[in-house]
């Protein structure tokens, strides 16, 4: 093996720099005994190819216009590997796979859902139990004063019901979170709306009662002979199944089952329930929205009546901020990506219920707590004295006694608390 080398002077020097020998044993027939001196005073070995081998993770792409051995590697595209070296083409990943950050093998992608152990879940899930609770501590202390006039006048059975339905829905929101299942993808939303609609129905009767029993003031009117205790249990009874006869028409037809989201992020998979049934989902919705926006109404018109035994106040401040959580619910709900959508969900069954628990039993338990003085007949008349006359001066006598007549009527019935006819009594 000669070497042409240049030497200083410009001389070309033909040196030998090894040997191939075919009787040598195998393995040892070539051997270089000296070092090669290359083109231009190089001693690197020149690659006899125009561009290296394309590692994993890429692809060759020819150079135009050149040898085929000119090409340039290109890295794979996003959601793409390749495995080998000098690969032509780059491979997508299966849908529940990502590439690796060399791309060139193909990794399960995350599963992303509210497990019981995300911190958000955790906090959520204090609120949700804190809410049980203080629904348990507001039913104990009403049941303990059950016998005092400011539990009496506002309609204590209606009142125990909605304790009981309010503790339901502060605990239906832990269904939202863990491992979607079958089980607990229709049990959530049927378990939402069901006990919502129980609880907006309570509010709704006491709403009507309020109204019939101070609005009835034509003489002969027997309008709270039409909602009683009787009508006010069915009142509720009926648009609680209203509302279980939509979630059952929903399960039946195409009710929501778990759902790999592999679209909104390219690197994880959404587990969530699909609604199956947009339509139903929204229609259960809309029916708890109707009943909200009705007992608002309601509420509103029964606002100006005397403060005492007089809850349409309280509960027209609350079916705002209930109206208000679940407007700002709907957008918030379509626009929060992945777990947060599920987060959303419970934020607004959270803050609707803790707004009826505060503004309907917090200034009574305050006041059973803290002001005693306060929950007697005594006290009481003497507010609603002052009121009526404050109302004698604006209000003819001829309007006064008619609602004498119709109270006075509503206490034979067993339909209107005795407290109520008590204090009006004495007030007139």
């Amino acid at each position: 093996l000669i070497n042409w080398q240049f030497m200083k002077d410009g001389t070309l020097d033909l040196v030998p720099v090894g040997y191939y020998d075919s009787s040598k044993p195998k393995g040892q027939e070539f051997r270089i005994s000296s070092a090669i001196n290359w083109v231009g005073g190089q001693t690197e070995v020149p690659v006899s190819l125009c561009s290296e081998s394309c590692p994993p993770g890429t692809r060759k792409a020819v150079q135009k216009g050149r040898p085929v051995c000119c090409y340039d590697c290109i890295p794979c595209a996003e959601g793409e590997i390749s495995n080998k070296t000098d690969s032509l083409d780059c491979v997508h990943c299966p849908p529940e796979f990502w590439p690796n950050a060399k791309q060139d093998s193909c990794l399960p992608k995350l599963v992303e859902f509210l497990s019981w152990n995300d911190t958000l879940a955790i906090i959520l899930m204090v609120f949700s139990i804190t809410g049980a609770f203080m629904a348990v501590c507001v039913t104990v202390v009403f049941y303990k004063h059950r016998a005092s006039p400011i539990v009496r006048a506002n309609n204590s059975e209606l009142s125990f019901l909605l304790l009981f339905s309010l503790t339901l829905c502060f605990l239906c929101s832990l269904t939202f979170i863990g491992r979607p299942s079958e089980w607990s993808c229709m049990l959530r939303h049927t378990a939402f709306g069901i006990t919502f609609v129980l609880c907006i129905s309570c509010v709704l009767g006491k709403t009507i009662v309020v109204l019939m029993a101070f609005r009835a003031t034509l003489p002969g009117s027997n309008v709270m002979k039409w909602f009683g205790p009787p009508q006010q249990r069915l009142s509720v009874l009926a648009f609680t199944l209203i509302q279980a006869v939509i979630c059952v028409i929903w399960l039946k037809v195409y009710p929501p089952l778990p759902f790999k989201n592999v679209k909104h992020y390219k690197d994880k998979i959404i587990l969530e329930c699909n609604l199956g049934s947009g339509i139903g989902f929204w229609v259960v919705l809309g029916y708890i929205g109707l009943l909200a926006v009705l007992c608002f109404i309601l509420a509103f018109l029964a606002r100006m009546l005397p403060d005492n035994f007089n809850e349409a106040k309280f509960i027209t401040f609350s079916m705002l901020i209930f109206c208000a959580v679940w407007i700002t619910f709907i957008p918030a709900y379509v626009s929060s990506p992945g777990k947060f959508t599920v987060a959303v969900e419970i934020f607004a069954i959270l803050a609707s219920s803790f707004g009826l628990i505060i503004c309907i039993f917090a200034p009574k338990c305050f006041i059973i707590i803290f002001k005693p003085t306060k929950n007697t007949k005594k006290h009481l008349m003497g507010k609603v004295q002052s009121k009526t006359n404050m109302a004698r001066k604006r209000n003819s006598a001829s309007t006064q006694k008619p609602l004498l007549n119709c109270l006075q009527k509503l206490s034979v019935d067993n339909q209107i608390s005795p407290p109520i006819l008590f204090v009006f009594q004495t007030s007139f």
